[in-house]
C-alpha cells in the first residue's frame, strides 16, 4: 500500500469516527450516562492519535513529492 493510500484510509476512518463523535445518539448516550463517561474521552483520544498518525504519513508523502519534483 502506498503512503497516499494509507493517508486516504486514515482520513476515511477519521471522518467516520468524527461523525460518530458528533452524532446526536452518541451525545445522548453520554449525556444520559448510559455508557461510561470515559467513552467520550477515549473517542477524542482516538481522533487525536489518528490525526497524529496522519501527520506522520503526510510528512512522508511531502518528502517523496519533493524528491520527485527535484528529479
Amino acid at each position: 500500500m502506498e503512503p497516499i493510500e494509507i493517508l486516504k484510509s486514515f482520513n476515511s476512518c477519521y471522518l467516520k469516527i468524527q461523525a460518530i463523535a458528533q452524532n446526536e445518539n452518541w451525545l445522548l448516550l453520554i449525556a444520559e450516562k448510559k455508557i461510561d463517561p470515559e467513552a467520550a474521552t477515549h473517542l477524542g483520544d482516538v481522533l487525536h492519535y489518528l490525526g497524529e498518525a496522519m501527520s506522520c504519513v503526510e510528512e512522508i508523502i511531502e518528502v517523496k513529492f519533493n524528491e520527485q519534483a527535484k528529479s
